[in-house]
Order: structure tokens, then sequence, then C-alpha cells
């Protein structure tokens, strides 16, 4: 088994003991279409793609294990680094690379590092393809023209 299976199966196993059914659907459409997109993202921008994947399906965890977005991104960045600790399948750089992504995920004003900006642009990006008449907020105006100027989208989608 691959390390991106056996953080899915962690992932899984988490997501399965949420009690509230919705809530459940909406963090497994979230969570695996943001690792989704950051595999897009990643191999066009020529970064890691199995880190990235990683980071998209642990960036949010606790907000849903815990059913509380409050500091989620800090919160799910320690949750993620004690879930990649335990399976004992990575080097401390790519957890620490994994973990700061998560953590800087909800700061999209700030430009960082290669596998941060492939994170929160997943993140954008799953929004937008989510509900695509969804406008989102200005914090994400330019982060969305961005995106839709690299892959070349036009119309209402990422709009």
């Amino acid at each position: 088994m691959n390390r991106i299976e056996k953080v899915r199966e962690k992932v899984d196993d988490i997501l399965l003991h949420m009690t509230d059914s919705q809530e459940r659907r909406c963090a497994y459409v979230h969570l695996y279409g943001v690792a989704q997109a950051c595999a897009l993202l990643a191999v066009r921008r020529g970064v890691e793609a199995e880190l990235a994947v990683i980071a998209g399906m642990l960036h949010d965890l606790h907000a849903y294990a815990a059913m509380d977005a409050r500091d989620h991104a800090p919160k799910s960045a320690e949750m993620a680094r004690t879930l990649l600790q335990e399976l004992d399948w990575f080097r401390e750089d790519e957890i620490a690379a994994v973990c700061t992504a998560i953590a800087r995920h909800s700061d999209k004003q700030t430009v960082h590092g290669p596998l941060d900006e492939v994170l929160k642009d997943a993140d954008v990006m799953q929004h937008m393809l989510y509900d695509p008449l969804q406008e989102g907020g200005d914090s994400q105006k330019s982060r969305r023209a961005r995106l839709k100027e690299e892959l070349g989208v036009h119309g209402v989608l990422l709009s």
C-alpha cells in the first residue's frame, strides 16, 4: 500500500466516526476534492504531488473531527503531524512541509512556499468547483483570478 492510501485510511477512519451524516458528506467532498485539486496543481507547477495530495486530505481535518472551525488551520496541522508521525512512513522534513502548508492554508492573502500555494489554491478551487456560482470572499479574489488565468478558464467558473 502506498503512503497516500495509508493516509486515506486514517482520514476515512476519522470521518466515518462523524455522527452528522451531512457534515460527513461535506468533509469527504471537501477534503478529497482539495486533494484532487492539489494533485492537478502540483503536477502542473512541478511541486511534489504526493505531499500535496496528503496536505489536501489533512488540511481541514480538525475542523471536521471536532466540528469546530475556530483556529482550524494550526489545529489541523498539529493533528496531521501526529497522524503522519504515527504512520512512521514519512521523514521529518516531509511532515514539516505538509504541516507548514496546512498551518498556512487559511492565510490566502500572503504568498508562501510552493507547496503552501498549491494547497491554498486547491482549497479555493474546490469551493469554486463545488458551486461555480459562489462568489467567494474578497480575500480570495486575486487568487481566483490567478487560477483562472493559469488554467485558462473563462466564464462563471472561478470568477
